[in-house]
This record gives structure tokens, C-alpha cells and sequence, in this order.
């Protein structure tokens, strides 16, 4: 299983998505907090693996380093745990449903006139561009003496 996103993780932490981001956080943390399964017979552990990560990025959802510490906490539970894995694996299918703001697009053009093509969007492949870009103007008169020429009228 792949790990969850650091960043999916931080931002629903921080509320993302609103209500449906607020919805998929409240499932991550019942998930977290639900005890491991034991057949053995073996006494659950008082804090569950992950708890204590899922409780550090509650506090401080900007903090990049517990949104790793908690993936990492993810992906080793589902590893060891395979009831853990199945609802962990329908819980990204869930937040795969959730905006949070990854991939948003800010294009911005500055700094004069643009020569050629602007292409402007998001994850784009298999692009080609099959004529010259135009050519750009020089000052004078193309006589190399750099004057403009004589205003007609």
C-alpha cells in the first residue's frame, strides 16, 4: 500500500474540504483510534499505533514533520495489520473525494510583453508546438544604425 499523502494529511488536519474534509478526518481518527484487532488473546495497547501522531497534527496541522510522522504511522499499522489495511484503504477512497486545494493553479504573466506561446493550466504532457515562435522586433530601421525610421503622413 502506498503511503497517504503528507499533504492530504496536513490539510484536512487543517480543514480542508470543509464539511466532506471534516467528515473524512473524523473517519481517519476513528480508524486510528479503533484498538488492533487480537486473536491471540493479547490485551490491546492503551494507545493505539498512530494515536499519538494523529493527536500531534490535530494541535499543529502546519506542521509538515508530524504529517510525515503520521503517514509513516499509517503505513507501518497497515502493514501489520490487515483489518487496518482494508479500512485504511477505503478511507483514500473517501479523501480522494475531498478538494483540498493540492494542484490548485495560480498562472500569472509579468514582466512586459511574451514572445511565443503561453500555455498556462496544469499537468500537461505529450505537448508540441509545430511553428516558429514570431519574431521579435528590433529598434531602427533594420540598417543597424538603431533609428527609428521617418514618421509619414
Amino acid at each position: 500500500m502506498d503511503p497517504i499523502s503528507v499533504e492530504l494529511l496536513a490539510a484536512l488536519a487543517g480543514g480542508a474540504g470543509g464539511e466532506l474534509g471534516r467528515q473524512v478526518w473524523v473517519g481517519l481518527s476513528a480508524l486510528v483510534r479503533r484498538p488492533p484487532r487480537r486473536d491471540t488473546g493479547e490485551e490491546a495497547p492503551a494507545v493505539c499505533p498512530g494515536e499519538a501522531e494523529l493527536a500531534r497534527l490535530e494541535q499543529d496541522p502546519a506542521d509538515q514533520r508530524h504529517a510525515q510522522a503520521l503517514s509513516t504511522a499509517l503505513a507501518v499499522r497497515a502493514a501489520l495489520d490487515a483489518d487496518f489495511r482494508t479500512g485504511l484503504e477505503a478511507w483514500r477512497e473517501q479523501a480522494k473525494l475531498v478538494s483540498t486545494g493540492d494542484g490548485t493553479v495560480h498562472n500569472t504573466i509579468s514582466g512586459g510583453i511574451q514572445y511565443g506561446p503561453v500555455l498556462q493550466g496544469r499537468d500537461f504532457s505529450g505537448l508540441s508546438f509545430t511553428t516558429p515562435p514570431p519574431a521579435q522586433p528590433t529598434a531602427g530601421t533594420g540598417d543597424g544604425d538603431g533609428t527609428l525610421p521617418p514618421v509619414r503622413g
